[in-house]
């Protein structure tokens, strides 16, 4: 799997995984050209679909450059991607045909990691390897992060970059760069670009400028994340974060506090200078929702019948909210319509919505060290989380604790053995995955893509994510 190095850059971890993603870039190619150019393709209304009539792979002496890497396709290579892209184009001939035309030549090229292959000779080929059933092909699961090198490569140099030239002061310069250290999950950029490619297919725009811009956004809501886990650090008094000492801990409460203004400042002044009213009217929602968010988190005293409503509404606010107006921007600055921007703005409240449940769940179950911050650090803030609310079905006594915050003495150790004795976890789990599967149908009203693909995969990672 790819991560993202402590420089930011991402990582992959064999030869094996540039090896494949080589061959998967060749197919590619071959499909965007028929994509692009074939008399066969057809739209309906709304959303695009393309068929691909099957046409003679051509194998040449190829080299082909990822990022500095050369790879020379001598005749050896040439025998592997004949036999790997013949499994390829054996599997899909049923399915529909694809155009011949000419090559389409780019220097930041999409790379596809889909399709099926044998799971017999080309498993190692896959970059995620799951376990299925004995049979003569399977399809290669697409890793996010591997298809958008390109553009999370240098995701964090470059914030770190923003933040550098816009203050003279070595102090706030530390402080506000103490989280983008690539440490993070990247899932808000990742889900961002993966979107932005993803329209930009179903548009048939993949100008570099409109890349470019929609790379702004992106980096845009992990600034936002950024300053508000820092914001979050001093109201809620954490002393660890993502395996190393809060930003708290460490420095002055009122310097940490304007040093997350200040991330948000840079991140505004990046967006103002896109130009497009639009998208700063779409993108200023989200510091609306954090901070009402933050002050129903702060202030909950609803009651039982209005305590789960409130709880999704705050979610929604404090972390759904980020997700699914920055992929919004993305469809709005590619000039899409207002139903593609809809199906992105709903794709990503339903995946900000299970991401948060499947922590909140994690919160109970995960070590610490796994985790890279305490367990059951919301019971001990006070909150009532999903688990805690699906549990109160069962154990009534926990809704006067839930009213007091959990602050008597006892009340934490008690809810969380409550929580684990009732179906609360499953509960919480089975909202998370209704929401994952509503996300991933929403995917499917994008035309078919190595991007599109990409953010279904999205929501199985949410949903099966152990930190």
């Amino acid at each position: 799997m790819a991560c993202l190095s402590t420089s930011g850059r991402v990582a992959y971890g064999t030869r094996r995984q540039q090896t494949h993603k080589f061959l998967c870039q060749l197919f590619l190619n071959h499909s965007l050209r028929g994509h692009r150019h074939s008399s066969s393709l057809s739209t309906t209304p709304g959303f695009g679909t393309h068929r691909l009539s099957p046409q003679p792979l051509h194998f040449g002496f190829l080299s082909r450059r990822f990022h500095g890497l050369n790879i020379n396709s001598g005749p050896a290579a040439v025998h592997m991607s004949k036999d790997y892209f013949d499994l390829l184009q054996n599997s899909h001939s049923a399915n529909g045909s694809c155009g011949h035309n000419s090559r389409r030549s780019s220097h930041r090229s999409n790379n596809l990691q889909y399709s099926q292959c044998s799971k017999t000779n080309y498993r190692q080929h896959s970059s995620v390897h799951t376990q299925q059933p004995a049979g003569p092909v399977r399809e290669i699961q697409i890793d996010p992060y591997i298809i958008l090198d390109d553009e999370l490569k240098y995701f964090y140099d470059d914030v770190r970059d923003l933040l550098q030239s816009g203050t003279s002061q070595s102090e706030l310069d530390t402080i506000a760069c103490y989280y983008f250290d690539g440490q993070g999950k990247a899932l808000r950029p990742m889900v961002t670009m993966l979107m932005a490619k993803a329209i930009n297919y179903h548009l048939n725009n993949d100008s570099h400028q409109l890349v470019h811009k929609q790379r702004q956004i992106a980096l845009f809501s992990e600034m936002v994340h950024s300053a508000s886990l820092v914001h979050d650090d001093v109201i809620d008094q954490s002393d660890f974060r993502r395996g190393k000492p809060s930003v708290n801990a460490l420095w002055n409460h009122k310097k940490v506090t304007m040093a997350g203004d200040y991330i948000l400042s840079i991140a505004s002044i990046m967006i103002a200078r896109l130009r497009s009213d639009d998208v700063t009217i779409v993108l200023s929602q989200i510091l609306t929702d954090l901070v009402q968010g933050e002050f129903m988190q702060l202030g909950s005293r609803e009651t039982e019948n209005e305590r789960f409503a409130h709880y999704l509404t705050k979610t929604y606010r404090k972390t759904a909210s980020l997700i699914a107006n920055a992929l919004k921007a993305t469809a709005v600055i590619a000039q899409a319509d207002e139903n593609v921007a809809e199906v992105a703005f709903q794709y990503g409240r339903n995946i900000g919505l299970a991401f948060q449940l499947v922590d909140d769940m994690l919160d109970f179950v995960s070590s610490t060290e796994t985790m890279g911050k305490p367990t059951a650090a919301d019971l001990k803030l006070g909150l009532a989380t999903a688990p805690v609310l699906f549990a109160c079905e069962k154990y009534p006594e926990l809704n006067p604790m839930v009213m007091r915050r959990f602050s008597e003495p006892g009340d934490v150790e008690r809810a969380f053995e409550l929580v684990h004795k009732s179906h609360g976890l499953e509960q919480t789990r089975f909202l998370a995955k209704k929401h994952c599967n509503e996300a991933i149908r929403l995917a499917q009203e994008l035309t078919e893509s190595p991007y599109q693909k990409g953010l279904q995969v999205v929501a199985d990672l949410v949903i099966n994510r152990m930190k």
